[in-house]
């Protein structure tokens, strides 16, 4: 490879790499600003308060028209293990990236 190829090749690792921090720079910005809701959402799946609203839902007491999703069984607790899945990923990507290793 001569120095030419080379250097353009190399441009396009610093795009690339400087475009993906840029967007996991916002991502996580994102997600830590959405902590407080999830700890939230989290506390209240295992409450006796949505026992009572799925309660509520199953009986028929609340409108149709609203959205449930937080009221079925699986919504939150899917939600809880996909974040569960991403952090243990976050941290393996961490530290492989401190010990300068390529995943």
């Amino acid at each position: 490879m001569n120095r030419i190829e080379r250097i353009m090749q190399m441009e396009d690792c610093l795009d690339t790499s400087a475009s993906a921090v840029r967007k996991l720079e916002a991502a996580l910005d994102e997600y830590e600003a959405a902590q407080k809701q999830y700890k939230r959402l989290s506390d209240y799946y295992g409450s006796a308060q949505w026992m009572r609203d799925y309660e509520a839902d199953e009986a028929g007491k609340l409108p149709k028209e609203i959205k449930r999703g937080v009221l079925s069984e699986d919504a939150v607790y899917d939600l809880i293990i996909e974040n569960r899945e991403l952090v243990i990923r976050m941290l393996k990507l961490a530290t492989a990236a401190l010990e300068g290793n390529v995943l």
